[in-house]
């Protein structure tokens, strides 16, 4: 069997950064370990597979460990891939997922996600934290992942982490401080997930910007995960919703045979 793939690097308008993808249209689900093994074999953080529901997609990413619920940078990278390649004439998708239906548009030369809110909520910073990161956030809050708030940017950049100790959380991290340039700078730990540290990573801005919005009482914001790729992202709090926009550039279109 031959498959159609494309690899693109999604949140940079460069090649070689942002977070790359893979994506595979599909007619109809292959088995759930023959995608499993196909995320694996591509060896990236995510790749998506999507096939068609009426107008509409049904999606699905897949680590090279685990099937997740969500992921922006994969959603982004499928949705570039039907605007551009597919379907040029359209300019919206909406994918029905695990976490409901989620929307892509074009806004100028940027697509931009409609994904759910993921509010965190203030904790005591666990110990396997403190030790992971090894230093203590001036603030821990928790949502699906971590949140972890420090001062300034340059302690973002300067994290080196012991990812067997994050790995005992059990969920992801996300590391956040105020920006120099931008609103807020990021950075996204997921051992849990098989990914020591992701360079772009859209979900982690469902909790970064309800966050930062409140923070900073503003609707509207910039973000950049200072990986070591880095991702840039434009971002809007819509209180159960907010709107993350990127850039997307095409690597790779092939085919996989399986």
């Amino acid at each position: 069997m031959k498959l159609s793939i494309y690899k693109v690097d999604a949140f940079t308008a460069k090649l070689f950064s942002g977070n790359p993808a893979g994506v595979c249209p599909l007619d109809s689900w292959l088995p759930d370990q023959t995608m499993q093994r196909i995320a694996a074999e591509n060896n990236l953080s995510e790749t998506a597979f999507f096939i068609p529901k009426g107008d509409d997609f049904e999606l699905r990413w897949f680590t090279p460990a685990v099937e997740v619920d969500l992921c922006g940078h994969a959603t982004l990278a499928s949705a570039y891939v039907i605007l551009t390649k597919l379907q040029p004439q359209r300019n919206e998708v909406r994918f029905w997922s695990k976490s409901g239906p989620l929307l892509v548009r074009r806004k100028g030369d940027l697509l931009e996600l409609d994904f759910p809110s993921r509010k965190a909520v203030p904790i005591e910073t666990p110990l396997e934290l403190k030790e992971g990161l090894k230093q203590s956030p001036a603030e821990t809050l928790k949502a699906n992942d971590y949140l972890a708030v420090f001062e300034n940017e340059e302690q973002i950049r300067g994290l080196r982490p012991d990812f067997s100790r994050l790995l005992k959380l059990g969920d992801c991290v996300i590391v956040t401080a105020p920006g120099k340039d931008v609103d807020f700078v990021s950075r996204y730990f997921a051992p849990a997930f098989g990914i020591p540290e992701d360079p772009a990573t859209g979900s982690a801005h469902c909790t970064l910007i309800p966050y930062w919005s409140e923070r900073f009482q503003k609707q509207k914001l910039t973000g950049r995960q200072i990986s070591s790729r880095v991702g840039e992202f434009y971002c809007e709090n819509r209180k159960e919703r907010v709107g993350i926009a990127g850039k997307a550039v095409l690597y790779l279109e092939g085919i996989i045979y399986v």
